[in-house]
Order: structure tokens, then C-alpha cells, then sequence
């Protein structure tokens, strides 16, 4: 019984690994991502920064939090992995529709539960998307939507 809990706990924790370098591989290019994702993704996925969408100030109070709750790194690194959110998940940041998780689309771009569903499954089966003409023919997803939300999503 022993072996087979500290198996399952091996499996567990390699799916873990696997799915952190996923999530962090999707992050987007910028000063502060390997940072950002080594530091915050040691504790849970990017959901929790895609969909908040906070102002510098706030990304600055939300990184003193996790710090206070663990986080480990030093003043200069917390304030590169604020800079990097605050660029990239602030209040005006695009969606990156290509590598935007379900939280990210469906909070930030107001997508229901159908269409971001369709989205990901488009997405996963087709490829990247390369425009907005390609995103509006996603079946599932109202092009009306895109058009209201276009200022909002980047490729």
C-alpha cells in the first residue's frame, strides 16, 4: 500500500511539473517571464494573474501578499515580476488568443462557457489563429462578439 501511494504521489507530481512548463511556455515573451514563472507558477497556475487584470499598484500589493504567503525572491525580482504583470496583465493588456487559457478568454474577454470551449477546441484541432477573420468564423463563437472585443485581442 506504501509503494502504491508514493507512486501515485511520483505521478502526480510529474503531471504537475508537465502542466506548470505548459502554462509557463504560454506566458508571453517579455523582461520577467522566466521569472515571473518560476516564482509564481510554483504555486498555482496563471489563471489567477490572466484574469485579474490589475493595475500596477495592485500587482504590486498582490506580489507583497504571495511574498508574505511564501513566495521566495528578492525585492529586485518582486519588483521585475510586478513590472512583468502590470505589462502584460494590466487593466488595457490584450488577450493573446493563441495561448489564452479558458479563465483568461472567458473573464477578460466575456466569452461564455460554450464559446470558449469552441475556442479551445478550435484551437487545439486547427492551430493558431492569425487574424480576426479567422477567429470570427470559429463555429460556436458570435462574430459580433469578436468585433465588440477586437481592441482587446492580439495574435
Amino acid at each position: 500500500m506504501l509503494k502504491r501511494t508514493f507512486i501515485a504521489t511520483l505521478v502526480f507530481a510529474a503531471c504537475a511539473a508537465a502542466a506548470a512548463g505548459d502554462d509557463a511556455a504560454r506566458l508571453p515573451e517579455g523582461p520577467g517571464r522566466e521569472l515571473t514563472a518560476r516564482v509564481c507558477l510554483a504555486c498555482h497556475d496563471s489563471g489567477n494573474f490572466r484574469k485579474a487584470r490589475l493595475g500596477a499598484e495592485a500587482w504590486e500589493n498582490s506580489v507583497a501578499d504571495m511574498v508574505e504567503r511564501g513566495a521566495k525572491g528578492t525585492p529586485a525580482e518582486m519588483e521585475t515580476i510586478v513590472a512583468y504583470l502590470a505589462a502584460n496583465f494590466g487593466k488595457d493588456a490584450a488577450v493573446r488568443i493563441n495561448t489564452a487559457p479558458f479563465a483568461e478568454i472567458k473573464t477578460v474577454l466575456g466569452f461564455t462557457v460554450a464559446e470558449t470551449r469552441a475556442l479551445l477546441a478550435y484551437r487545439d484541432g486547427k492551430g493558431p489563429l492569425r487574424n480576426l477573420e479567422d477567429l470570427r468564423k470559429v463555429p460556436g463563437i458570435d462574430p459580433a462578439k469578436v468585433d465588440a472585443r477586437k481592441q482587446r485581442i492580439v495574435f
